[in-house]
């Protein structure tokens, strides 16, 4: 497991995995972005049941 982590960290100090992060940033600072998001793992979570 230690190994996922490992690769998630060097992903996330890449320029792509800097891109990434700014992209999710700008997205989730978007009420509109935020409430999709929101409906969407709402909706996931109550189809597991």
């Amino acid at each position: 497991m230690a190994g996922i982590v490992e690769r998630i960290k060097q992903f996330a100090r890449s320029p792509q995995g800097r891109r990434a992060v700014a992209e999710a940033r700008r997205a989730a600072a978007d009420p509109r972005r935020r409430a999709q998001a929101q409906r969407f793992l709402r909706k996931l979570r109550s189809g597991s049941r």
